[in-house]
């Protein structure tokens, strides 16, 4: 299976969430990871315009949402759940940082369903209920205030998830054709003339203009069209100077 399929595998279960919009939140910040399977376990109102607002383009995920009554329904069938928790528990079992976690989840993904569990807005996960996961995954945040808006935390999982699968990928800007040295030298050596010209260079006293200059055009690795400007530019520059001596 390509590493980004793993995501099909990956199921985001929210427990008992009270407020609609979080589990729309939560469905928005799932699918722009890829992620797009949502369980909700006793939801206080779901189905609910609320939560259909904040989902944006996500409807998909809340239409295709599963709603269950116990976590056990939530979590059967899954080869590993993943409870999140910010606050120290004493019988956590294996606790992770998200990253972690993530990076265990698609490499067990491969043999089959990955659950992350999220508890309530108020109280996260009980006791009980993070008993029911094998690992315990944590953000790292501010020790002093480490509790994160349920789609907030929702949307972290996800991130980690789609760099764990896919390597963090990104586009790329066009690479154009650099300028070749003689090019740039041809540049300097108008440059040259017209900062005489325009006497901001003394040819009997050049100091260290020139080489700077060079040195910080050499760091720019400038371009063909780059060194086409700026020779334009410099040609300009020269047209005025020859105007105003006439």
């Amino acid at each position: 299976m390509p590493p980004a399929d793993l995501l099909s595998r990956i199921r985001i279960v929210l427990v008992a969430p009270s407020h609609p919009g979080n589990i729309g939140a939560a469905a928005r910040a799932m699918f722009t990871m890829g992620i797009t399977r949502l369980v909700v376990v006793s939801p206080r109102k779901f189905p609910d315009p609320e939560a259909s607002a904040l989902a944006s383009g996500a409807g998909a995920v809340l239409d295709a949402a599963r709603v269950v009554a116990t976590l056990d329904e939530a979590i059967e069938g899954a080869a590993l759940a993943i409870g999140l928790s910010a606050r120290h528990r004493e019988f956590a079992g294996r606790v992770l940082p998200v990253r972690d976690a993530a990076t265990e989840a698609i490499a067990t993904a491969a043999h089959g369903d990955i659950a992350f569990v999220f508890g309530t807005e108020m109280s996260g996960l009980s006791n009980a209920e993070l008993a029911r996961c094998a690992i315990v995954a944590t953000i790292p945040a501010n020790a002093d205030y480490a509790s994160l808006n349920l789609a907030a935390a929702v949307q972290v999982v996800a991130y980690e998830l789609r760099v764990a699968a896919t390597g963090g990928t990104v586009w790329r800007a066009p690479r154009f054709a650099p300028a070749t040295a003689d090019e740039i030298g041809a540049l300097f050596a108008n440059g040259e003339r017209t900062l005489v010209a325009m006497r901001l260079l003394d040819p009997g006293m050049p100091k260290r203009l020139i080489p700077r200059l060079q040195r910080l055009f050499a760091r720019a690795g400038l371009e063909k069209e780059e060194v086409n400007i700026l020779r334009g530019i410099v040609a300009r520059i020269d047209q005025l100077i020859a105007r105003k001596e006439r």
